[in-house]
């Protein structure tokens, strides 16, 4: 179990609301009288995904993103290790330590990787040799966005940083009134063209990664509440990308997806669930608060299938791979389901312990993270 905390920025306090699991499939307080999970169906497998290879590192509980680009995969273990490893076959490309403990997952843009330490001081790696550090003022959870050859730090409190990925000359950042709390939890930060994407509360923000300005905005949820922390809404990783439609989860309230050329809301659904979405060309897939899995036609925002068999399993996020979906849950089980339905297609064991990071697909590959620290990469048929 880990707590789930929220920023208030106004008062520069922090406030524990209630113990989240690690997958955060339950609701936002915990109980002692929490539903049992629905237990594992009797199926006779239609699909044979296949173990590609598997790793044991250091314990990734804290890691929201393993990133992919190029054909490696970029890895942050819990001890400081950053590892940049082959796709197709798991084996080391290279190897750093940054020293520390860290706060979030590692992005890069295939040359230079950053991470975020537990004592907030950025670092940037440049083919396995840290290259500098920076002081950072607010904690981060969510894993630094690279891109032209810029590193971009979204702040628990969604302050936007943006360093020169070579030298770590600081080019600007975005500060801006927001709620008065904000979801330890990590948030979305992209790209879409030549402009940075940022979950601000429950709204995307397209902005000029340049000077740091507002493009545009558009809401992806209404929050709803009597009080503060039942309003909280915040945008939670991933985004997920289609053409020009971007869509998100906002957290406990809602599912929706705006056009990032017109900078528009295209629709919104009410629904809970704490952790981000999946998608393809078709449907955005993911779970609400008693891990009900969903498929939402990407173009309307209507509900192409609900499946039920996995009712309070703690599903993490899911991945569309070919005609399926494949999901984790908190027993470290990997369930595949047809896209087209929901059906159950086929289940693979990991470790027995929870998935921790969003399924990353790269050349057909899937690799997805344990909380024991196991990587497991898997070709899904």
């Amino acid at each position: 179990m880990s707590a789930a905390v929220l920023m208030m920025k106004r008062s520069a306090l922090v406030l524990a609301v209630g113990a989240l699991t690690v997958l955060g499939g339950c609701s936002l307080f915990s109980s002692s009288k929490a539903p049992k999970p629905a237990p594992l169906e009797q199926i006779t497998p239609e699909i044979k995904p296949q173990l590609l290879w598997s790793q044991r590192i250091d314990n990734t509980t804290f890691a929201q993103t393993i990133t992919a680009r190029g054909d490696k995969f970029f890895i942050a273990a819990g001890d400081g290790s950053v590892l940049a490893l082959q796709a197709a076959t798991g084996q080391t490309v290279w190897r750093a330590d940054v020293g520390a403990k860290l706060s979030a997952g590692v992005g890069s843009d295939g040359r230079y990787a950053a991470v975020v330490t537990r004592n907030n001081e950025l670092v940037v790696i440049d083919a396995g040799k840290v290259t500098w550090r920076k002081a950072l003022p607010t904690p981060v959870i969510a894993a630094p966005f690279v891109a032209g050859e810029r590193v971009f730090v979204l702040t628990v409190d969604r302050q936007v940083l943006t360093y020169d990925a070579q030298d770590g000359r600081k080019i600007f950042d975005m500060r801006r009134p927001g709620e008065p709390l904000t979801l330890a939890k990590a948030g979305v930060i992209g790209s879409f063209m030549d402009t940075l994407v940022v979950g601000q509360g429950s709204r995307l923000a397209g902005v000029d990664p340049l000077r740091g300005t507002v493009r545009w905005e558009a809401s992806v949820a209404n929050p709803r509440g009597t009080n503060e922390v039942e309003r909280l809404a915040d945008l939670v990783a991933p985004l997920v990308r289609n053409g020009e439609v971007l869509c998100a989860r906002a957290f406990q309230s809602a599912v929706g997806c705006v056009s990032a050329e017109r900078g528009a809301t295209i629709w919104s659904r009410n629904v809970g669930g704490v952790n981000g979405v999946g998608g393809d060309t078709e449907y955005i897939y993911g779970a609400d608060a008693s891990d009900r899995l969903s498929a939402w036609r990407i173009a309307s925002g209507d509900t192409a299938w609900t499946a039920e068999q996995f009712t309070n399993r703690k599903l993490g996020v899911p991945l569309a791979v070919g005609n399926s979906v494949m999901v984790g849950d908190f027993e470290g089980y990997l369930h595949f389901v047809a896209r087209d339905s929901g059906k159950t297609l086929a289940r693979m064991e990991t470790d027995g312990s929870p998935i921790v990071t969003a399924p990353v697909l790269l050349d057909g590959i899937a690799l997805v993270a344990t909380s024991k620290g196991g990587l497991y990469a898997i070709k899904p048929q």
